[in-house]
C-alpha cells in the first residue's frame, strides 16, 4: 500500500512571535530547524523510504525538507516545488499580531477568519502584497488571479489541481511519497482526500514537524492516518 507522508514546517520566525505569515517568507528559528531534524529522524527510524518530495516556495518549508531528507539519508530523490503548496493567503491579515487583531477586531471575527472554511479575510494591500506581486517566483500567476486572501476553501481549490495533474501523476509511477509545506495547504489535501467535512477539517491540526504517515487506497484517498512520534 502506497504512502504519503505529510510533514508541516518547523516553528517559523513569525510562528514564535505570534503573527498571521501566509505568503512572507519568514524563517525557521533555532526550535523550527530542530524539529525539522527530528521529524528527519522519525521518518529515518520508521524506514520510510520516498520516490519523490513536494514542497512550496516558502523557504520554511523547503529548509524543512531539506532537514529530513538529509537526516534519512535521502537528499537524492527528486524534489518539486511550486506556489500551489504554499500556505493559506492570509490577505490583509499578513504581518498582524494575533493577540492585537483579536483585541481589535474580537476573538469570534477573528476565530472566523482564521478557521471558518469558506471566511476570507480582509483583502491584501499594501507592502507585503507590493512585494509579493513582484516577486518573480510568482511570474506565472496572472495578475487578476494573484490571491488577496484566502479561506480554507479557496486553498484547496488552488491545491486540487496539482494534487491531481502532478503529485497522482507521479503516484501511479509507484512508490511513497513526502511533501513538506504549511498548516492549511496540508488540511486542504487532507479534506480532499478523506471524507471530513467542513466543521471536522476546521478543527483538524497540524503540529510543526511532526509527520503524519497516510495510507493510500487505490484511488489516492487516504484510508488510515498515524502520526509519527
Amino acid at each position: 500500500m502506497q504512502k504519503l507522508v505529510l510533514v508541516r514546517h518547523g516553528q517559523s520566525q513569525w510562528n514564535l512571535e505570534n503573527r498571521f505569515t501566509g505568503w512572507v517568507d519568514a524563517p525557521l528559528t533555532e526550535k523550527g530547524e530542530q524539529e525539522a531534524l527530528r521529524a528527519g529522524e522519525l521518518i529515518k527510524d520508521s524506514g520510510l523510504l520516498f520516490s519523490r518530495a513536494y514542497t512550496s516556495y516558502l523557504q520554511r518549508a523547503i529548509l524543512t525538507l531539506w532537514s529530513i531528507l538529509q537526516v534519512s539519508d535521502q537528499m537524492w530523490i527528486p524534489v518539486a516545488k511550486h506556489w500551489r503548496l504554499n500556505e493559506r493567503h492570509y490577505g490583509g491579515l499578513q504581518g498582524l499580531n494575533k493577540q492585537e487583531t483579536k483585541d481589535k477586531y474580537g476573538e469570534e471575527q477573528v476565530f472566523q477568519w482564521r478557521r471558518s472554511y469558506a471566511t476570507l479575510p480582509p483583502e491584501a494591500s499594501g507592502e507585503f502584497q507590493e512585494q509579493q506581486l513582484k516577486d518573480r517566483r510568482y511570474q506565472e500567476i496572472p495578475a487578476a488571479e494573484f490571491p488577496k486572501g484566502e479561506g480554507l476553501k479557496q486553498t484547496l481549490d488552488r491545491v486540487q489541481p496539482y494534487w491531481e495533474q502532478t503529485i497522482v501523476k507521479d503516484l501511479k509511477g509507484g512508490g511513497d511519497v513526502l511533501i513538506a509545506a504549511h498548516g492549511n495547504s496540508l488540511r486542504a489535501l487532507v479534506k480532499l482526500l478523506t471524507d471530513m467535512d467542513e466543521t471536522e477539517i476546521t478543527k483538524f491540526e497540524f503540529a510543526t514537524g511532526v509527520p503524519l504517515v497516510c495510507e493510500l487506497s487505490s484511488d489516492f484517498k487516504i484510508s488510515q492516518m498515524d502520526w509519527l512520534k
